[in-house]
This record gives structure tokens, sequence and C-alpha cells, in this order.
């Protein structure tokens, strides 16, 4: 088989409710998540064992060992399907990581698929205790493209109602913001989860279901990089934009607008007034 080649869709949390905590320490989320057309890019031929090279402008600092989920998640389809081949795999990393946008977990849930198809073998379902062990976002990112509801510790997947036509303008300030010190800096850990979201929804009345819902961990966020107000201020001064938030644990904020011609507009805009930050805008994928 020739090289075969996949893309890996950043993540959105539109939301990301903190909603308990387990005595084993994960944390219980309830979360929208949606996928944009802002990729990495994965190609893998079959080759004696396993190997991985990073390039794009985002490759600096990307382990190549088995320290990187990709590698992991190979080893691990691997073991569960008993194959003996192995795979030279090129990521091509366009996205930022340590940005809340779940690169890595994209990247890894790309590579379960590619190489399944490369290896001839059943790929992993998102609830394999070999996926969950993965990381909390893998599961989710299994699901891409579709929008999703995820739950518990990220393992618990559901379909939504479709969404109204729109697209983000994606805002990551250069600074990074830690996971762990995030999540050590909540204060409450028993939020209440989303609000239900209509079957039958336009845009406008999306965008104020999103401004009623809530990202906690937000607030440790910005304290630890007010950078992340920032970003949030000028996404909120911008008349198109007509919900922002931040995804995952940050950096990365959006902006919600109508339609695609909204978010390039938006962006060149940011784009000329914060010259150092990485800023994309991005359309909704749908199923």
């Amino acid at each position: 088989m020739a090289t075969i080649r996949a893309l890996a869709p950043a993540k959105i949390n539109l939301t990301l409710h903190v909603t308990g905590q387990r005595d084993d320490g994960y944390h219980l989320l309830d979360s929208l998540v949606v996928f944009v057309d802002v990729a990495d890019e994965i190609e893998a031929s079959l080759a004696p064992e396993l190997s991985l090279t990073v390039s794009g402008p985002f490759a600096q600092g990307v382990p190549t060992d088995a320290t990187n989920l990709i590698m992991r998640a190979a080893l691990a389809l691997q073991k569960a399907r008993g194959v003996t081949q192995g795979a030279a795999m090129t990521l091509k990393k366009s996205l930022p990581h340590a940005a809340g946008i779940g690169s890595g977990s994209a990247d890894a849930a790309a590579a379960l698929g590619l190489l399944a198809k490369l290896w001839k073998v059943a790929p992993l379902p998102p609830s394999a205790p070999e996926i969950v062990t993965l990381g909390a976002d893998v599961p989710v990112c299994l699901h891409a493209p579709r929008p999703t509801r995820m739950s518990g510790i990220g393992d618990v997947l559901a379909d939504i109602p479709p969404l109204p036509d729109a697209a983000l303008v994606l805002v990551r300030p250069p600074v990074d913001v830690p996971t762990q010190s995030v999540f050590r800096g909540l204060k409450k850990k028993d939020g209440r989860a989303m609000s239900p979201l209509s079957d039958r929804t336009d845009f406008a009345q999306f965008a104020a279901w999103l401004a009623a819902q809530r990202n906690d961990l937000l607030a440790t966020a910005r304290t630890l990089a007010p950078e992340i107000g920032t970003a949030l201020a000028k996404l909120d001064a911008m008349p198109a934009v007509a919900a922002t938030g931040m995804s995952g644990s940050g950096a990365t904020c959006f902006g919600l607008v109508k339609d695609m011609a909204a978010a390039r507009q938006a962006a060149r805009i940011l784009q000329l007034s914060q010259m150092g930050w990485w800023v994309a805008p991005a359309a909704i994928l749908a199923p």
C-alpha cells in the first residue's frame, strides 16, 4: 500500500463545565465539542518498525519517541490487534500544541484511524480501555468531525442536534497554560451541567445559548495568563462576534461568527493588530 494521509482537525470546547471529581482525582466534565477545518496532517506507509518524523510551523519541541501520543496510540493499536508490521509516519504540525485545542489528541485519533486502514485491522472504538488511557480528549477526537457532547472523564460521548451554520475565529496569545495548574486552581468542582440545546435553533439562538454556558477553567487560566483576558476583550469588541469563550484549559480563545467571510475579516484585523499571536478563521465541520 502506498503512503496514505489523514487530517487531524482541531477540537474546540465551546463549553466546559466541571461537574464533579472522582475519588481517583479525575474531573467530571460536560462539554460541547466541535471540530474545525484547521488541522494537522499525518502520513503513514508500511515499514518494518514504528517511526515518526515531524515537520511544519509548530514542529519545534514535539517529541518523536514513545512519549509522543501518536506513538503511544500506534503501540496500543499494535498490541490490541496483534499487528507485527510497523509504519513510517510523518506529522505536519500546523496546530499549536499546549493550546487547549486537543492537537496532540487529534493527532493520536487520526493516527489510529490511519494505521487501522494501513494494517487492515478493525479500528479501536472510542470506549476501548486502550483509548481512554491515552487521555481524556482522544475518545472525542475519534468522534470527529461530528459535533459531540462529551461528559464523564471524556469517555461518554453523545451526538447533539444539528448546529446552525456558523464559523469561528481562533486566537491564541503566545502563552502556555499548564492544564494541571489550571485544574489545581479550580475553586468549585461541582458546577451544574450545560443547559439543554434545542433541536431547532438559528444562529442568534445558538449564540445566546452559548453565551449563557461556561468554561469553568477560564477564571484560573486568566489568572495564570492575563493575555487570555486581552484576547477575549479584543474578540468581544468586534461587531461580527456574537459569543466568545476559551477552549479547553487555554490559551486558545474563540469568537463565534455567522459565516467564513466574517471569520476571515475578523482574523485579518486581529492578525494586523497582534502580529505575534496565532489567529485562524475556522469553519465548523459537519458530519
